[in-house]
């Protein structure tokens, strides 16, 4: 494919495996699921799910920017909770990130993550 791209920014973590921040395809952005690593340290944040959410969120915004958009353009939205009992935390953080109109999004409850963080997202973004 000749339209294909990959995405690459320092400020998000980098891969820690066989994979790419995100790819461009078109204009279509495919973007790896992100944890709440620090991008700076490549460490865990401390501290309560908030901020490990809020992390996972400017992980994405980061690659989302390196990709020519932004965290508005995302189309679908894929949350991995290791306690679904967070997922009202989700949303109220998701908001102050998104504004109407949401993009499409499915929250999955998993038994474990990389690094054994407890939350991570990946994301499907459209630029126009």
């Amino acid at each position: 494919m000749t339209n294909k791209s990959v995405i690459q920014t320092d400020n998000a973590p980098e891969a820690i495996g066989t994979y790419s921040q995100a790819v461009k395809a078109g204009d279509t952005v495919y973007l790896s699921g992100q944890i709440p690593l620090d991008p700076e340290t490549m460490d865990v944040v401390s501290g309560d799910i908030s901020v490990s959410i809020r992390r996972v969120f400017d992980n994405l915004a980061a690659v989302c920017e390196a990709s020519g958009g932004k965290l508005q353009d995302i189309v679908k939205l894929n949350i991995y909770l290791t306690d679904l009992g967070n997922f009202a935390t989700v949303n109220e953080i998701m908001a102050t990130y998104f504004q109407e109109p949401y993009p499409a999004r499915a929250a999955i409850g998993v038994a474990a993550l990389p690094k054994g963080v407890p939350v991570e997202m990946d994301a499907v973004m459209v630029l126009s």
